[in-house]
């Protein structure tokens, strides 16, 4: 692990949302990284934080934060690291903006994701996808993505058995929770006793992301892999976390104790570095029947970890099986959390940021 001398200030865009309050609670003790600044709409600009915001997290609302004056995204910011929960109809345009003023902006909105040179990141999946910021006219700054919070669990999953016997299709249905609709989200009246079988947006996500984050950077640009994949995407009446139903077809021959051995073993560069954010085991898997389940297993390592479960013989492809993520601490937040981590442990000092 690398050695802070003094923690690193951050900002927060998007501050009030529900993604923008999961960035401050996991931030507020974080070791290496200090909030300076909370940017949000407008409307916000100007208020104290605890007047702004409609706390929904299920910590108190730290007392530094709360006396913090919010800012609007015109401001002069201070801060070189910003994380970014804005809006994706507002992120492209501010996003750039605030790369083109030497900022560092590490992004949960999808507008950059599939830019040539910007890096969709999962740190244990393509960690030298970030070489690709270098590339980059975006100014002084630089962008870096994290994928959509549904594509997270499932490329976790899949980059073990991709990496030992290859993959060449997959079948994902997704049970996606409440919480990854935002804040207030969906109502009552329409999830209640009920699953709704639709999520704009989502099928298209998670079937062109993996490509990108399971492809390679050639030091010019991204080369996809070759997989394809389908996907079906439904809302769910869960608070957190995302449950997904996968079948893969492999390209060479394993059997269902490979497949096990090649989750439980597996261990990338975020666990060498021990980055304060990384699961010491990326994955668990779990051999009861009924497992694993978003109420149990979605806060296992501080919400970082995936778990995978039911592994059995698909009679159209090769093996199904289960893998359950948190959507807004994995999927969301603390993923991007993770990546800028990455960024300070393997080119903080080339950024001058150390």
């Amino acid at each position: 692990m690398i050695k802070i001398e003094k923690k690193i200030a951050v900002g927060i865009l998007g501050a009030t949302g529900s993604v923008g309050q999961k960035f401050i609670q996991l931030l507020s003790a974080h070791p290496w990284f200090e909030i300076n600044e909370l940017v949000a709409s407008d409307r916000s600009a100007g208020k104290k934080y605890n007047e702004a915001v409609n706390w929904v997290q299920d910590t108190a609302l730290p007392p530094a934060i709360a006396d913090k004056t919010v800012l609007d995204s015109k401001a002069s910011l201070k801060s070189r690291i910003l994380f970014s929960a804005l809006d994706a109809g507002i992120a492209e345009t501010i996003e750039k903006q605030l790369a083109a003023k030497g900022h560092i902006v590490i992004s949960n909105a999808r507008n950059h994701r599939f830019h040539p040179q910007v890096p969709l990141l999962i740190p244990e999946v393509n960690p030298d996808h970030l070489q690709a910021i270098f590339t980059q006219h975006f100014g002084d700054g630089h962008i870096i993505t994290n994928p959509n919070c549904s594509t997270t669990g499932l490329v976790l999953a899949l980059k073990p058995l991709h990496q030992r016997f290859g993959v060449r299709k997959v079948q994902v249905v997704t049970m996606q929770a409440l919480s990854g609709a935002g804040f207030p989200g969906v109502s009552s009246l329409q999830i209640m006793d009920n699953i709704i079988p639709h999520i704009k947006n989502e099928e298209a996500k998670m079937e062109t992301e993996p490509l990108k984050l399971l492809g390679s950077w050639n030091g010019q640009e991204f080369v996809h892999a070759s997989m394809l994949i389908s996907a079906s995407c439904n809302r769910v009446p869960v608070i957190d976390g995302h449950l997904e139903s996968v079948s893969v077809e492999l390209e060479k021959s394993a059997g269902a104790d490979e497949l096990i051995a090649a989750w439980e073993e597996f261990k990338a560069l975020p666990q060498s570095l021990q980055l304060p954010s990384a699961p010491r085991q990326v994955i668990h898997y779990f051999t009861e029947p009924d497992f694993p389940q978003p109420r149990l297993h979605r806060n296992l390592e501080g919400g970082m970890a995936v778990s995978v479960g039911r592994l059995r013989p698909c009679p159209i492809l090769d093996y199904k099986f289960h893998v359950l993520s948190h959507n807004t601490i994995r999927g969301a937040a603390g993923g991007a959390i993770l990546n800028a981590e990455l960024l300070l442990a393997q080119l903080g000092e080339k950024l001058g940021l150390l």
